[in-house]
């Protein structure tokens, strides 16, 4: 397992790197811009370059991209789902440029409309974007199960990748807060593995490729997104022990987004206490 922090650019794309390391990580997630405006940022050939030759030369092992939270691939809007295919786009092809692992998405929200409708029209922006780019990865998160969301459950996330094309670059995104706050209860080791036994039937294995480590500050079941620092919330030492440690999540990129000491991002504690229960999880599974 990679464990890594959700780290800025500001500054330039290789920015990332120098903090990331800084931290300890051994994967990062980034933005590929402001998450909250339209804007892309403008990275030129330099750019790719200098990240790629500070990638090299670091520790880390892998890059993922987070895309904004303003995108919704499921509107009626038409001006809105074209602009979110637009930025989601974007991501995939800066994800092409850095060799990242995946961008990770969140798949959008009905927004008071049916759900087949707009499951079908998240499908088909999602498929344009990946026709519009080249090679990077599109991971769908698990969302934490609030309703109007899309991907509360596998079976969504399912349906999903099937309305997108069902092809080889979709992949998935789980998150322990959002598991845990959708009412899986993932805080042993049992209950995990029946938990990635449906994610594998439903959406398949092969296509889990990224991980996001959070401590949920929501009880089990709320569909409540807020995220508490490892071991100060609702899952405890011991459930993300069993989540850093569950044997088919090997070798995947797992960021931490948890809100930090001063609410600014995890810092190299943070990650440090990650690669601890991580140890713990280990040794209890002997």
């Amino acid at each position: 397992m990679l464990i890594g922090a959700h780290v800025s650019t500001s500054g330039g794309l290789d920015k990332a790197i120098e903090r990331g390391t800084a931290l300890g990580c051994e994967s990062i997630q980034i933005f590929n811009q402001s998450p909250r405006m339209w804007r892309p940022t403008k990275y030129g050939p330099d750019d790719f370059v200098a990240f790629k030759e500070a990638m090299a030369d670091s520790p880390l092992e892998a890059v993922v991209i987070h895309a904004v939270y303003l995108i919704n691939c499921a509107s009626k809007d038409k001006e809105l789902r074209k602009k979110s295919q637009a930025s989601l786009t974007h991501a995939l092809r800066i994800g092409d440029e850095i060799d990242a692992a995946g961008v990770v998405l969140h798949p959008g929200a009905q927004v008071k409309e049916p759900l087949g409708p707009s499951m079908k029209r998240a499908g088909k922006t999602i498929a344009a974007a990946l026709k519009d780019s080249d090679r990077c990865h599109l991971l769908l998160e698990q969302t934490a199960g609030h309703k109007g969301l899309l991907g509360r459950d596998f079976d969504q996330t399912a349906e999903l990748i099937e309305l997108a094309g069902s092809g080889k670059r979709l992949g998935l995104c789980l998150d322990s807060c959002h598991l845990f706050v959708q009412g899986y209860d993932i805080t042993d080791e049992e209950h995990l593995s029946a938990v990635v036994d449906e994610a594998d039937a439903k959406v398949g294995l092969d296509r889990l490729q990224c991980l996001h480590v959070n401590d949920a500050a929501a009880p089990l079941g709320s569909c409540r997104d807020r995220h508490a620092n490892l071991g100060k919330g609702e899952m405890g030492k011991q459930g993300l022990a069993a989540f850093l440690s569950e044997p088919r999540f090997e070798g995947l990129p797992a960021t931490l987004e948890t809100p930090g000491p001063i609410k600014k991002g995890p810092d190299r504690k943070e990650v440090q206490a990650a690669k601890r229960l991580r140890k713990a999880g280990l040794k209890r599974r002997g």
